[in-house]
């Protein structure tokens, strides 16, 4: 039976290991440890919505510091990156490396942006657009974020 079954209390096994589902896919139990979400964040970041423009709590913040995945708490975009694009969403220009993944949007049209460590959705990443030097601009949703300001400021 391909390595899934079930158990008693309905619980999704995955290779004889617990898992819980998203997205119609199974994670492993030991990489669920995720911050508890709000519904509107749930919305967002789990089942791909988008939050108003121009509403978001980080959209006019300009303090130094660390942007981290409101799920997983990893490091996904310093405030050196960030940079006002008139788009009602925070902009950055560049990701922590290895921080985020790319993939096709189901639109068929744009490219989606996930958190690399637990795929929360955060946005879309569009080029040549001309907005920066690095002709690249992360438009990320607020409530899929999270800010850790640095120390010395």
């Amino acid at each position: 039976m391909n390595g899934l079954r079930k158990c008693r209390q309905g619980t999704r096994w995955f290779f004889n290991v617990p898992c819980i589902e998203l997205l119609g896919g199974c994670l492993p139990e030991e990489k669920t440890d995720f911050k508890k979400l709000t519904t509107e964040e749930v919305r967002v970041i789990v089942h791909k919505g988008t939050e108003a423009p121009f509403s978001g709590e980080f959209y006019a913040f300009w303090e130094g510091g660390t942007y981290v995945c409101k799920r997983c708490g990893a490091p996904l975009y310093r405030s050196e990156s960030k940079f006002e694009s008139g788009c009602g969403w925070p902009s950055f220009d560049d990701e922590l490396p290895g921080a985020v993944k790319r993939l096709p949007d189901a639109d068929g049209g744009r490219t989606e942006i996930q958190c690399t460590k637990c795929s929360a959705h955060l946005g879309h990443v569009f080029t040549g657009e001309g907005s920066t030097k690095k002709n690249i601009r992360h438009c990320v949703n607020s409530v899929s974020m999270d800010f850790v300001p640095d120390k010395n400021r």
